[in-house]
């Protein structure tokens, strides 16, 4: 595994950071305008049960992760849920998303969750693979039904 890199800088994402979320998040094929990135980051910094984290590499923003905390009536504790995660094309291989990952371990024992995890689009096999190689095991399947609103 990767050490954590010198040339990093991880930190809470503010309003300031909109033009960065929304190239990120069409990066991961989320298109996403300044205007609609400000109000995700305004949605999220107003609910303590969140966070959005943005890593920056040799001072360029590089990648993002966003996390979800919810009670887990299943298990009767609270789970941490990854529901975003990307890092730039330029920045992947180079144990940016490994800290990411770190990043959002640490976030999540410290908000009390007893575990962490992350949902990913079936298509994205290497992200899946690189999700293993973190540790992580193959979860449940995932249904979803689009409700239109």
């Amino acid at each position: 595994m990767h050490e954590p890199m010198d040339n990093v800088d991880l930190r809470s994402a503010s309003l300031m950071d909109a033009d960065d979320v929304a190239v990120l998040l069409s990066t991961l094929g989320y298109p996403c305008d300044r205007e609609d990135a400000s109000e995700r980051i305004h949605a999220i910094i107003a609910n303590d049960r969140q966070a959005l984290v943005l890593a920056r590499l040799d001072g360029m923003v590089s990648g993002l992760i966003a996390l979800d905390f919810m009670y887990y009536l299943p298990l009767g504790t609270t789970t941490c849920r990854i529901t975003a995660m990307v890092v730039t094309p330029e920045a992947q291989g180079r144990g940016l998303g490994r800290q990411l990952l770190r990043e959002a371990e640490r976030r999540a024992r410290v908000g009390g969750a007893a575990r962490l995890e992350i949902t990913s689009g079936s298509q994205r096999s290497d992200a899946h693979a690189f999700y293993r190689a973190c540790g992580y095991s193959d979860g449940t399947l995932r249904f979803v039904k689009h409700l239109g609103c």
